[in-house]
């Protein structure tokens, strides 16, 4: 059965009570592991080509996402060292596992010290193989997205982790995707290079609910990552890609029925799946070298004053 990981994001507004409510409602809904994010607001990097943007004989060169709006977004939203000792022990109370995303290396040996055997990666750390090397120590099993990664750094992830435990989750780096960008096939790829394959679900959630999961599934994913609210969708900046409990709980339903029942389902709630399936293989659009751009390095490191981005094979030290 598909493996359904509900991603909490920073949909929970840093506030323990609304964690605690997500935890409850992920659990009695069916999915599998509740996904929390270990950001620290401390480990944003500052990047002068964002702060306005750049723009070239009337092209997108760099969005504008400026330093200090961001932080200041960010901070009220820290899940602490405590609070995910906290977290931990909720979700084993509630009976589901829990899982994070690690955004910076100087955080994995405090991550990788607590009782958890599988950890996420995400899509713009799947090339940053110092990482991947930290976190295969510390983790029996690594969710790794792939969104905005080209060919051959999913190569290079994988051979940094032969013989380990890992899932390649296909997703495509647009917020929301459209239907039309989804580009299912990608997994069809990614299975050469890990027995375990899955889809990390950005679609808008008001227009195409669960949709894309459902065919993914369908599809033989082994895995579907779905960001997960339950506070109204207009309440947070991932609210739109989120899904709430009821419908959490039709996506875990879906994952466990008979292939057969979900053909059926599928057939009348799309009908022709076929623009969904996309290229196997394709060049990133240009909103995904933007997306790229700006978050692939978003997070690092900061030791004795200096920056060092995941994929600096640097000492921390």
């Amino acid at each position: 059965m598909t493996t359904i990981i509900a991603e909490f994001c920073q949909n929970h507004k840093g506030d323990k009570a609304i964690i605690k409510d997500m935890i409850a409602a992920a659990a009695a809904a069916g999915a599998d592991y509740a996904k929390i994010q270990s950001i620290l607001a401390d480990d944003l990097t500052f990047r002068d080509r964002f702060e306005e943007g750049v723009v070239e004989d009337g092209v997108r060169k760099a969005i504008k996402r400026p330093y200090q709006p961001e932080y200041e977004r960010l901070k009220p939203m820290d899940v602490d060292d405590e609070a995910h000792r906290w977290f931990i022990e909720e979700c084993e109370a509630a009976g589901i596992k829990p899982l994070t995303t690690v955004f910076a290396r100087s955080r994995v040996p405090f991550v990788g010290s607590l009782p958890w055997r599988a950890v996420k990666v995400a899509s713009y750390d799947c090339s940053s193989l110092p990482l991947l090397n930290d976190l295969k120590e510390r983790f029996d099993h690594l969710f790794i997205s792939t969104g905005a990664t080209f060919d051959h750094e999913i190569k290079a992830a994988a051979d940094t982790l032969e013989g380990h435990s890992f899932s390649f989750l296909h997703c495509v780096t647009i917020y929301p995707t459209p239907l039309s960008e989804l580009h299912l096939r990608r997994m069809e790829f990614l299975r050469q290079f890990s027995p375990s394959v899955g889809y990390s679900d950005h679609s808008l959630v008001a227009r195409d609910g669960n949709k894309a999961s459902m065919i993914a599934i369908l599809l033989g994913a082994d895995v579907v990552e779905r960001h997960f609210t339950v506070l109204p969708a207009d309440a947070t900046k991932d609210g739109p890609v989120s899904v709430n409990p009821q419908q959490l709980a039709e996506l875990a339903a879906f994952a466990r029925a008979s292939k057969d029942e979900q053909k059926h389902i599928v057939a009348d709630l799309v009908g022709d799946y076929s623009e969904t399936l996309g290229e196997a293989t394709r060049p990133l659009s240009d909103a995904e070298l933007l997306n790229r751009d700006y978050y692939r390095g978003r997070f690092a490191s900061k030791v004795n004053g200096k920056v060092i981005y995941n994929w600096e094979d640097k000492s921390l030290e």
